[in-house]
């Protein structure tokens, strides 16, 4: 009889054994909710009821509660795309797996209004901005394009734009390809400029001794766009 009692005991064990083990194994997705309406509102929170913005890659329960007829959940990104439906209403119950990346949500119909987003894993740094265009010097020489189309550009020789410019005496190759357009260059105390009919290449030396903003345009269309600025800097 205690051999029996001895030998259920052990059975008991292993069962118990097995059951801790498979509930380790079975361990629960971390748990994600979103919500959309009933209003124009839409959003992806964690379990301490935080908006998300960042998660860890991995697998994840998402339950989403869809309070309107007319919205819908839409979650999409790297590997991942599940929404409701726009003319239903209810609660429904994903399991999707995240990698790095960026993931959005929004209502499709009112996408540019319901929207959000979130990133999952490292997040990368920020794309640093260009950097501001150079100023030229007199030793620079510039470049100055009018037509054929409906386009005016003055840069150095090189292509480099720029926005501003020392003081100084510079070379302008001035290039006019179009009858219907002229190549007009302004400032304080200098003013000079191609004639329409005019097709083809002249140089010019800008004597520009005054601070102040150096304009280049086509006459005829300057208010279509066909214009520009530079400052002039001390």
């Amino acid at each position: 009889m205690a051999r029996v009692f001895a030998f259920g005991l052990a059975l008991a064990a292993t069962a118990l054994l097995g059951a801790t083990d498979g509930s380790a194994v079975r361990a629960q997705n971390p748990k994600l909710f979103g919500t959309v309406g009933p209003g124009f509102s839409i959003v992806l929170k964690d379990a301490q009821g935080s908006r998300v913005r960042n998660l860890s890659p991995g697998t994840y329960d998402v339950q989403v509660e869809d309070l309107s007829e007319e919205h819908n959940f839409h979650l999409f990104g790297p590997g991942v795309d599940r929404l409701t439906s726009v003319g239903g209403m209810g609660t429904e119950s994903w399991t999707v797996t995240f990698t790095d990346g960026t993931y959005r949500y929004q209502c499709d119909p009112h996408s540019t209004l319901m929207r959000g987003s979130f990133t999952v894993g490292a997040v990368p740094p920020p794309t640093p901005p260009p950097p501001p265009p150079s100023t030229v010097t007199a030793k620079t020489k510039l470049l100055l394009t009018s037509g054929p189309g409906f386009t005016i550009t003055l840069k150095t020789a090189a292509g480099k734009s720029f926005k501003s410019m020392k003081r100084g005496v510079y070379t302008v190759v001035v290039r006019d390809r179009a009858r219907i357009h002229n190549a007009h260059l302004i400032a304080r105390g200098f003013d000079r400029k191609t004639t329409v009919p005019f097709v083809g290449t002249q140089t010019w030396k800008a004597k520009l001794a005054k601070v102040g903003v150096l304009k280049f345009l086509c006459d005829p269309h300057a208010l279509t766009g066909m214009r520009g600025s530079a400052k002039i800097v001390p």
